[in-house]
């Protein structure tokens, strides 16, 4: 069993910006719930939660009743410590290698500059990686200013290729022996670093970013899994090499075996942008009527098909109300006349450039010996009386 001291999960904010937040979700977004409905509960549900201290607020996926997450059910993550921060002392620092470093960026200064939003649904690489650990996903209109023309601003230099992302939140290493004090850092190319939609974040669903999400900045990378999306961010380095460190080269590194020419090779990847995942949320029950609703995510979707025990995949109906390219999509299908008895139901995503979510017999999964990146088609068992 990994170490998950180090992966503490958090969720905090005042009861006010929750309040906020759920009434301008409520208000601002529809989802397909038909009135009348009850939800039939899944038979399997998370195992009991080895880290209850650290491991809060998870989504529990009968619950889903909105396109967006409210704050004060939204997931959060914490390597290290959990950082108090008072913006009137914070400030953000761009240096490295640029030609002009900006120094002592305060937050008014952030908002004065120009405002973007972006509706992303952020998952964590773990997610389904332990059995009670299933909830790490929410979906947010996050709002900033976007990260690239501040880069540009700073005047990166010719031999610049890499910047990191440095967060508030610290805690002591161990490499080889070594003990040493660190930062929270996660680096992408300079080339993905300049991805129009990446914000310097200080609003999330209409509201200031609760303490537990990284108030008062945050790194949004929009098609990032949640380890990219730096919270708590205090300074920002251009480098002329890559930046390898516990959460880039050591932790969060995805371990498989793959087949060439008849050989196995062992292989070690970073894990980065989001994979192609759905999972089914609930199963409603209206008078003799049943449905299944779920969401799928990660990649642009083209559709969705459900499976129910051995029978053939079926076309999902994909909601179309609420869209943005980077959230997820709701989705439905009629359950006709269900026979009485334990049922299992799944659910695989299709990519519109004919990305498939694995099921778990494939060697993308199967072959797999970490947890992160586990996007392998989620199954869930139901009964129907």
């Amino acid at each position: 069993m990994p170490d998950l001291q180090r992966r503490e999960f958090i969720v905090q904010g005042s009861a006010a910006l929750a309040g906020f937040a759920g009434l301008y979700a409520s208000m601002a977004h529809a989802f397909p719930t038909q009135p009348g409905e009850e939800v039939v509960a899944w038979l399997d549900q998370p195992a009991e939660n080895r880290n209850p201290v650290g491991i809060q607020t998870q989504l529990v996926w009968e619950d889903l009743d909105s396109w967006i997450t409210p704050n004060d059910k939204f997931f959060s993550i914490s390597h290290f410590n959990r950082p108090t921060i008072d913006e009137r002392t914070w400030s953000l620092d761009i240096g490295g290698r640029v030609t002009k470093p900006l120094e002592h960026l305060s937050l008014a200064y952030i908002k004065e500059q120009p405002r973007k939003e972006v509706v992303f649904t952020v998952e964590c690489s773990g997610n389904h990686g332990f059995p009670f650990f299933t909830g790490g996903i929410g979906n947010a209109r996050w709002a900033g200013t976007p990260l690239a023309p501040l880069l540009q601003r700073a005047g990166v230099l010719d031999d610049g290729v890499e910047v990191v992302f440095f967060g508030a939140d610290k805690g002591e290493v161990i490499n080889r022996d070594i003990k040493m004090q660190q930062n929270f850092a996660r680096s992408m190319s300079l080339v993905d670093a300049m991805n129009p939609d990446n914000l310097l974040c200080y609003e999330m669903n209409g509201a200031p970013l609760p303490p537990a999400n990284g108030f008062p900045l945050r790194l949004i990378a929009p098609g990032w899994y949640g380890i990219a999306n730096v919270k708590w961010l205090k300074t920002i380095e251009v480098r002329d090499s890559r930046f390898m460190n516990l959460l880039m080269a050591r932790d969060y590194v995805t371990i498989r075996e793959e087949e060439r020419n008849g050989e196995t090779v062992w292989t070690e990847t970073s894990v980065g942008r989001s994979r192609i995942k759905s999972a089914p949320a609930k199963v409603t029950r209206k008078g003799s009527d049943y449905r299944i609703i779920g969401a799928a995510w990660g990649v642009p979707i083209k559709q969705v098909d459900v499976k129910i025990d051995r029978g053939p995949w079926t076309s999902a109906i994909i909601d179309h109300s609420e869209e943005a390219d980077h959230a997820w999509k709701i989705w439905s299908l009629d359950w006709r006349d269900p026979s009485p008895g334990e049922h299992t139901v799944t659910s695989r995503a299709i990519g519109t450039k004919g990305q498939v979510q694995p099921a778990m017999n494939d060697p993308l999964i199967a072959k797999k010996h970490t947890y992160w990146e586990s996007n392998g088609q989620v199954t869930r068992r139901v009964r129907i009386v």
